[in-house]
């Protein structure tokens, strides 16, 4: 129960008020002034009928205007408004007294000890905390703010430490403590960066393992020379990513980078909105191409861009210049042109999908980037990286990964590769439900097998009928590259009569 007393300011008042509650027999638990006008009473709950007579009683004391229950006290909201804060905060926040001691912990720096809040509140900070002695520095003549190298266990931090000083009555302060933030070497990195105001370009792209750390050194090469480049892999491995970060790193990094999705271009506007538009001589809308102008043009899954399109690229490639929809003048177009697909061009070209002539044009330059299950040493870095970049931008603690989470994560297809991960780590943080770790549970990555794709567990069917579906899966993606079922029979090993009747059984026709 809290009474909110409105007053005016009046030597003894409180007393007063007291002398009521304790003719009342109530035992008071705290109080709270303010230089507003009101006072604050906080007490065990009461029956409705001793409310009714007691709220009466303090309104007849001096100087007392009003009395009215309230839900919380100005030191309560206080208190959890801090409370709050420190729980969303991303980096590890400990509150020492004078000694040293922890008196208050965020839920980042639990985890980062991997301890409970009772196990770490009253003992000296330096229990855990080493290269820095705390209790000495509070104690020195004068307390200022430092800032260190500390370390727990193997992993190193940043230490910054702000004295608490409190007012005394002389004008004067009394130490009563300090505040201490860790930040991990990542942050840290992170912050100068933003405080730099540099262009990110390779340094976003993590790279551990060595097949991805030839393609980073490729793509850092390419990226400096103004050829047409070509960047495939599957689905959700960063093409664009790369791409904006050959942009960043060229000489044109000062000029736009416009990103466009061909395969979200309709057949009906892609020239329009790729080249321009012209209509009784004055330019209605201008294209991509001319709005990038000094810059990179990036055309993602290029193998989706309608015929009609392709032919107008082939030309700004060959020639460097292009005209508008509707209009006759040549515009001359100064862009770099980068290009990715999931998809395989020169498969394409045989079957007629995409033009052979463009397709030699765009792949002047280029460099594949491996999946995600060719690169696992990567995957814990970047879930690592994921978790505490989402944790920070939905102020959240950063969560350790579970050893079994490890494993999954480990052992996982991904074929949905880095954007799968990073989706996943995004749901997992958002959906956190104040667990210190981060679990597979949490993660709800659906079942997947290379070969077939994802299934349920409520599978029906039978062992050959799995079987046969693979079979036809895989003679239909070689049958392509091996367009005779004597070249197919050989690569795969069996007579050519096996193949034509499967390929028959199947329904696979000859590629054209």
């Amino acid at each position: 129960m809290r009474l909110e007393v409105s007053c005016q300011d009046r030597i003894g008042l409180a007393k007063d008020i007291l002398v009521v509650l304790e003719r009342y027999g109530i035992n008071l638990i705290a109080i709270d002034a303010s230089n507003k006008g009101f006072l604050y009473f906080q007490f065990a709950e009461v029956t409705f009928n001793t409310l009714s007579e007691l709220m009466p009683q303090i309104r007849k004391v001096e100087s007392v205007n009003d009395v009215r229950t309230v839900s919380f006290m100005p030191s309560e909201q206080e208190h959890y408004a801090l409370k709050t804060l420190l729980k969303t905060l991303p980096d590890s926040v400990f509150s020492l007294d004078s000694k040293g001691r922890i008196r208050i912990v965020n839920e980042s720096a639990l985890l980062t000890l991997g301890m409970a809040e009772h196990e770490v509140v009253e003992e000296p900070l330096n229990h855990w905390v080493q290269g820095f002695n705390f209790s000495r520095w509070l104690s020195e003549p004068q307390v200022l703010a430092q800032a260190t190298r500390v370390h727990i266990g193997q992993s190193e931090y940043l230490a910054e430490m702000l004295p608490i000083y409190l007012p005394d009555e002389n004008q004067g302060s009394i130490l009563a403590g300090a505040v201490v933030s860790l930040k991990s070497p990542a942050r840290v990195g992170k912050q100068f960066n933003a405080l730099q105001n540099q262009t990110a370009g390779f340094e976003s792209v993590l790279a551990i393992s060595d097949k991805m750390k030839q393609v980073v050194e490729q793509a850092k090469r390419m990226s400096q020379l103004d050829a047409p480049l070509l960047i495939t892999g599957e689905t959700g491995t960063g093409k664009e990513l790369m791409a904006r970060a050959c942009h960043d790193a060229s000489m044109r990094r000062e000029h736009p980078f416009i990103a466009i999705n061909c395969a979200a271009l309709p057949d009906s506007v892609a020239e329009e909105e790729l080249f321009g538009y012209v209509s009784d001589g004055k330019v209605v809308k201008k294209g991509f191409f001319e709005e990038a102008k000094g810059g990179t043009v990036f055309l993602d899954e290029v193998a989706e861009m309608s015929k009609a399109a392709q032919v107008k690229l082939l030309r700004l490639l060959q020639d460097g210049s292009f005209r508008r929809i509707g209009g006759d003048e040549e515009v001359r177009a100064d862009v770099r042109i980068i290009c990715s697909t999931q998809k395989n061009l020169a498969e394409l070209c045989q079957t007629g999908d995409f033009r052979e002539d463009l397709y030699y044009r765009i792949h002047v330059l280029s460099f594949h980037l491996p999946s995600l299950r060719e690169r696992r040493v990567d995957i814990l870095p970047l879930t690592e990286m994921f978790l505490e970049h989402y944790s920070q931008q939905l102020s959240s603690p950063v969560r350790r990964i579970s050893a079994e989470c490890r494993d999954h994560l480990m052992t996982y297809a991904w074929p949905g590769n880095v954007r799968q991960l990073k989706n996943a780590v995004f749901r997992a943080v958002s959906m956190w439900d104040g667990s210190g770790e981060l679990t597979v549970e949490q993660l709800k990555l659906p079942s997947y097998a290379e070969g077939f794709g994802y299934f349920d567990h409520e599978f029906e069917g039978s062992l050959d009928e799995a079987m046969k579906q693979f079979e036809a899966s895989l003679l239909r993606r070689l049958y392509p590259a091996y367009p005779s079922t004597r070249q197919l029979a050989r690569k795969l090993g069996v007579s050519h009569t096996a193949i034509a009747n499967k390929l028959r059984e199947y329904k696979i026709s000859k590629p054209k």
